[in-house]
């Protein structure tokens, strides 16, 4: 464990996490900080079409809010449960303010790749649609040898971060509470994950825009209730987060806390898990989308990123430092002894801090909320990891093969434990960024041209 953390902290500091920010605020500044002076048009435009007839779909492909749902499927996952918890425990309260800054500037970033996906999605075998990273790496900057490193970058961060991680967090959640045996729940997400997974895009597209909703109006209601009710320790919270990013050092009084690097890093790092702005996975999804013009599917983008991070993440981060049960101090200190206990990371920690305000019923809005994220991230991610295939092999061929191998990951993850799985999904995430950050820069003239010809045409000159 100690070669892969070595491993994962020189690809990640300080060159890959200076490039997601880098790239963020090339779009943010290149498009005069569309998502934030323009968020009624990019909120017209995602919301607001929700009170419109459904779209008519061409092609075979996805409308927008298919491909949305299919996106935040995986986006949604255990990172916006457990991924905030662990990023609270390894960099402390100052990890969520680097989180924001990550978020503020991924919308502009995932508007890019959503658009770039779009403007370059090819035909799929079966006639449908499919777009991504491969495909603007070799028509758009003209590089098979990075569209192939992307592709085979995708393959294991799907099987760890979208397989194993994931059922891990399920299996960790029903052990707890029913005292379930860990390969049985493995066994029983595999198996419910083969059969929607048999019906290809179209049923996943289909259960995710059913379950999205659902997992949503549960989770994030549970968690306003939360905020309600300890409402006047919100403030405080919030300066917490802010004294600990910006003086981490003395935050906690004594001389005592995390350093900025620790907390830059897991922010951004968790970050880019959550919303995947940067990594170009979700724009896999975004890419089978059919829209009249690229730019229109941008829009969604930056919601995915608004909705991921902006707001579920830092619901779960308020909860938790509201709940009582996270200590700074004594988490700062347990950390450094190496004697975190295991309910200190993941969704123990947040389960924990939903019950100390809302006792048993905050438990089981955590189970059952972790149930809908993770299970629709298996599936979110499980596509992504045939697309890799797909574009790699040119064809279906070997898509049993990988489904054989995705779904025993599953049942592997649920039976394992998901401390060290962390490390492995932030090298996992690395690889894939490297390229795709690289297109996102080299595209940027091309990809911002396209976003204010489509703003032209809404009249909202920018």
């Amino acid at each position: 464990m100690s070669v892969l953390h070595t491993l994962t902290q020189q690809l990640w500091c300080p060159w890959l996490l200076g490039g997601f920010l880098l790239t963020g605020l090339v779009y943010s500044l290149g498009s005069g900080f569309f998502s934030l002076f323009h968020a009624r048009l990019w909120l017209r435009t995602t919301l607001g079409s929700l009170f419109h007839p459904a779209e008519t779909k061409k092609g075979g492909g996805l409308s927008s809010l298919q491909a949305l749902a299919t996106a935040l499927a995986s986006t949604m996952g255990t990172g916006s449960i457990a991924g905030v918890a662990a990023a609270l425990c390894l960099g402390g309260p100052g990890a969520v303010f680097w989180m924001w800054v990550s978020a503020l500037l991924g919308m502009m970033t995932s508007c890019g790749e959503k658009l770039l996906s779009v403007r370059y999605q090819q035909p799929t075998p079966g006639g449908g649609r499919q777009g991504g990273p491969m495909f603007y790496l070799r028509y758009g900057v003209s590089s098979p040898l990075l569209a192939a490193w992307f592709a085979l970058a995708c393959l294991p961060a799907t099987l760890a971060g979208g397989g194993m991680v994931q059922a891990g967090s399920i299996a960790a959640s029903l052990h707890g509470a029913f005292g379930w045996p860990p390969l049985a729940i493995g066994l029983g997400t595999a198996a419910a994950a083969g059969l929607i997974l048999a019906g290809g895009l179209g049923r996943i597209a289909r259960v995710s825009q059913a379950l999205v909703p659902a997992m949503a109006l549960l989770y994030l209601g549970g968690g306003t209730l939360v905020l309600l009710l300890r409402w006047q320790q919100v403030p405080q919270a919030l300066s917490l987060i802010f004294r600990c990013a910006l003086t981490p050092q003395a935050a906690l009084g004594g001389g005592l806390g995390w350093t900025a690097a620790e907390a830059l890093h897991h922010g951004v790092a968790r970050g880019v898990f959550t919303n995947e702005a940067g990594l170009g996975t979700s724009a896999m999804a975004h890419g089978a989308a059919v829209v009249d013009h690229p730019a229109r599917q941008g829009m969604w983008g930056i919601f995915e990123v608004f909705f991921a991070t902006l707001l579920t993440c830092t619901l779960t981060a308020l909860v938790i430092l509201v709940g009582g049960v996270y200590q700074p101090e004594a988490v700062f200190s347990q950390l450094r002894q190496d004697t975190l206990p295991d309910w200190a990371l993941g969704v123990p920690l947040t389960a924990r801090s939903f019950c100390a305000v809302l006792g048993e019923t905050g438990a089981w809005i955590v189970w059952i909320s972790l149930l809908l994220f993770a299970f629709s991230s298996i599936l979110g991610w499980s596509y992504y990891g045939e697309q890799g295939l797909r574009y790699l092999t040119g064809g279906d061929h070997l898509r049993p093969l990988y489904r054989a191998v995705f779904l025993g990951c599953v049942i592997l993850g649920a039976c394992g434990s998901s401390q060290g799985l962390w490390q492995l999904v932030d090298l996992c995430n690395a690889l894939m960024a490297i390229p795709n950050l690289l297109a996102l820069l080299l595209l940027a003239p091309q990809a911002l041209r396209l976003l204010r010809q489509w703003v032209r045409q809404q009249n909202a000159p920018v």
